[in-house]
C-alpha cells in the first residue's frame, strides 16, 4: 500500500501534465488563430481563418474538460484550493470560451458580423489572458494552511510575475496560431502568416529569456531545484534546446516550409512544458502542497486510471482522424461554400 501511496500520485502527475499540453498545443493554436482575427483586413481573410477551425476547435477544447475531471478526482484537495485562489482568471477564462463559441456560431448567420468577429476575437484573447494568469499564480505559489486550504486574497494571482507569464503565453498561442495558418493557407494570406509567426518567435523568445532570469531570481524553490547537482546539467540543457529549436524554426519560416514551422512550434512547447514540470514536481501547487498530500485514496486513483486507459486512446484517435480528414488548405470558396 506504501508503494502505491507513492508510485500513483506520481502516474497522476505525468497524465495531467499530458492532458494540459495536449490542450495548450491543440486549442492553443485554435486560440491563437482567434487572437490573430482582430488582425485580419478583410471580412474574407477572416472567413478563411474561422473555417480552418470550423471542424475541430469544439474538440480540442474537451482536453481541458477532462483535466479539470481527472484533477478533481485525482487530487480533490489541489482542486478546491485551486479554484478558490483562482477564481478570477478561471473566470475570465471560461467567460472567454463561452463567448468564443457563442460568436463562432453567431458569425456564421449574422448578415453584419464586426461585433462577432470582435467577441471571437476578444473571446480568445480573454481566454489565453486567463489561463496565464492562472499559470504564473500557481507557479509564484498559493497560499494555504496547515490544511491546506486557501487563506490568500482574491487578488494574490495578479502580480508582474504571472503578467509576464500571461503575455508570453499569448505569444506563444499567437505563434503556434501562425504556424497552423502557414499550413491551411495560401497566397498573399499565408505571407501575412509568416511575417506574424516570426514577430511571434521573437516576442515568446525575449519572454521566454525573461522569465528563466527572473524565476530563480525571486522563487527559492526554483532556485534550490536549479542550481543543485545533478539537476543543474538537466536544466543547463533545457535553454540550449530551446535557442536551437527556436533558431530552427525561423530558419525554417525564411525558406517559407510550410509543415517544419509548426514541428518545430510544437518541440518548443513541449520543451517548455518538460522544464516547468521538472521545476515543480513533487508539488501540485509549489511549494505548498505536494502530489503526496493532495491525492485521492488509493482505490479512487486505481479506479480512475482504469477508466481514463480506456478514454486516452479514443480520444487521441478522433482527434487525429479529425485532423487527417480535414487537413489540406483553405480557400475563399471553401469559406463561403462557393
Amino acid at each position: 500500500m506504501e508503494t502505491l501511496d507513492y508510485f500513483l500520485p506520481q502516474v497522476w502527475f505525468a497524465i495531467l501534465a499530458l492532458f494540459l499540453l495536449l490542450y495548450v498545443m491543440l486549442d492553443g493554436f485554435d486560440l491563437g488563430v482567434g487572437i490573430l482575427s482582430l488582425t485580419s483586413s478583410t471580412e474574407e481573410r477572416r472567413g478563411i481563418l474561422m473555417t480552418s477551425l470550423g471542424n475541430v476547435w469544439d474538440a480540442n477544447e474537451t482536453w481541458l474538460v477532462i483535466m479539470g475531471g481527472s484533477l478533481f478526482g485525482a487530487f480533490p484537495l489541489a482542486y478546491g484550493t485551486i479554484l478558490n485562489a483562482l477564481y478570477m482568471p478561471i473566470w475570465m477564462m471560461i467567460f472567454g470560451l463561452i463567448f468564443r463559441a457563442v460568436a463562432f456560431e453567431f458569425r456564421e448567420h449574422a448578415r453584419r458580423k464586426f461585433f462577432w468577429n470582435l467577441a471571437f476575437g476578444a473571446g480568445s484573447f480573454l481566454a489565453a489572458l486567463g489561463q496565464g494568469f492562472a499559470l504564473g499564480a500557481v507557479l509564484a505559489g498559493i497560499q494555504v494552511d496547515d490544511q491546506g486550504h486557501f487563506i490568500g486574497s482574491t487578488w494574490d494571482w495578479l502580480s508582474w510575475q504571472s503578467l509576464l507569464i500571461a503575455l508570453t503565453l499569448i505569444q506563444g498561442y499567437v505563434l503556434i496560431g501562425s504556424t497552423y495558418l502557414i499550413m491551411k493557407t495560401s497566397g498573399p494570406l499565408q505571407e501575412t502568416h509568416y511575417r506574424t509567426a516570426k514577430l511571434a518567435a521573437i516576442t515568446t523568445l525575449v519572454g521566454a529569456v525573461l522569465i528563466t532570469i527572473t524565476t530563480p531570481i525571486f522563487f527559492e524553490y526554483a532556485r534550490e531545484r536549479l542550481f543543485q547537482a545533478p539537476q543543474i546539467y538537466v536544466f543547463a540543457v533545457i535553454p540550449l534546446l530551446g535557442i536551437l529549436f527556436i533558431w530552427q524554426l525561423l530558419r525554417s519560416l525564411n525558406a517559407q516550409a510550410e509543415q517544419a514551422p509548426f514541428i518545430w512550434t510544437i518541440s518548443i512547447f513541449v520543451l517548455t512544458f518538460l522544464g516547468l514540470a521538472m521545476i515543480v514536481f513533487p508539488y501540485i501547487i509549489p511549494t505548498q502542497i505536494s502530489i503526496y498530500q493532495a491525492a485521492a485514496a488509493p482505490s479512487s486513483l486505481v479506479f480512475m486510471i482504469i477508466f481514463i486507459g480506456f478514454l486516452i486512446p479514443i480520444m487521441l484517435a478522433y482527434n487525429i482522424y479529425q485532423y487527417v480528414v480535414f487537413r489540406g488548405k483553405i480557400t475563399s470558396e471553401a469559406a463561403y461554400g462557393e
